[in-house]
């Protein structure tokens, strides 16, 4: 079972590395790593030049079109029938495509699967609250709030990841929402309650912490995947969660004096209740 692991990057030369290296140092090995400049204006490049002629690495280049563009230009320039993400700031335990690759050749059913992750907060590791759960019980409906998978803890099919249309580039955050959500309301997904990625944050250049109102992009999938052939019950579902996140971000948009997609967001909501 081969698998193209991708690794997008911008201006994080140094973290890179670390993240480089804990693909490397899997147990399993049967793999391709792509790492896709995404533009950077830092060293990377000069960093990046150490890995050049690897057997298992490809360093692909682009101009700056952000996280979604980044994924999908490796996906497309790569050819392994598995595909695997690390983002760039976080790193990957030496057991996690081995333990995976376990699971899915005893469940040969499944497309996607992700696990478990150890969290650290500027330099802290911290526990996930209740509500952050990754389990398979009602997943769908608990990943409607935000999104419960980190890209990751995730291991998927090629086919799979072209079928749903990749991550959609006209998502400046939340695309990883997006994408699964539309993977969770049609598909099985495995889950491994191992810790096999430790995800790191509160830095400054996380994605998460440079923009306010992630529900505008929230609500946007939502509707998006409202109106595409799904059951009646998730349908119900979807409904209530964007009449839930509508009003409170509206209130924000006025308390901030951020009106820009107001208006937006008003006619969406006026149209569901309608």
């Amino acid at each position: 079972m081969y698998v193209d692991v991708i690794i997008p990057t911008f201006n994080r030369a140094h973290l890179l590395q670390r993240a480089i290296e804990s693909v490397l140092n899997q147990t399993y090995k049967e793999f391709k790593l792509h790492i896709i400049d995404d533009g950077s204006t830092d060293n990377t490049q000069e960093l990046l030049k150490k890995y050049q002629g690897h057997p298992q690495i490809v360093i692909h280049t682009q101009t700056n079109h952000g996280v979604s563009a980044a994924r999908n230009y490796a996906v497309r320039h790569s050819h392994s029938p598995w595909i695997s993400f690390l983002d760039s700031d976080d790193e990957w335990l030496p057991q996690k495509l081995e333990s995976q690759i376990s699971y899915l050749k005893l469940h040969p059913q499944c497309r996607f699967m992700h696990s478990e992750e150890i969290w650290i907060r500027n330099g802290v590791r911290v526990n996930p609250k209740v509500k952050h759960n990754k389990g398979p019980d009602e997943l769908f409906k608990r990943s409607l709030e935000f999104c419960l998978i980190s890209p990751s803890t995730v291991i998927m099919k090629r086919d799979l990841f072209l079928e749903h249309g990749m991550f959609d580039e006209a998502f400046t955050v939340c695309e990883d929402y997006d994408l699964w959500l539309k993977i969770l309301a049609h598909e099985e997904i495995g889950f491994l309650p191992d810790y096999l990625t430790t995800k790191y944050g509160g830095h400054s250049d996380q994605l998460s912490t440079q923009f306010v109102a992630m529900d505008y992009w929230r609500i946007q999938s939502l509707w998006k995947l409202l109106k595409t052939h799904i059951d009646q019950d998730k349908k119900n579902l979807i409904l209530a969660e964007i009449k839930k996140k509508a009003p409170i971000l509206l209130k924000g948009y006025q308390k901030h004096q951020n009106l820009e997609r107001y208006d937006e967001v008003s006619e969406l909501l006026k149209e569901i209740l309608d």
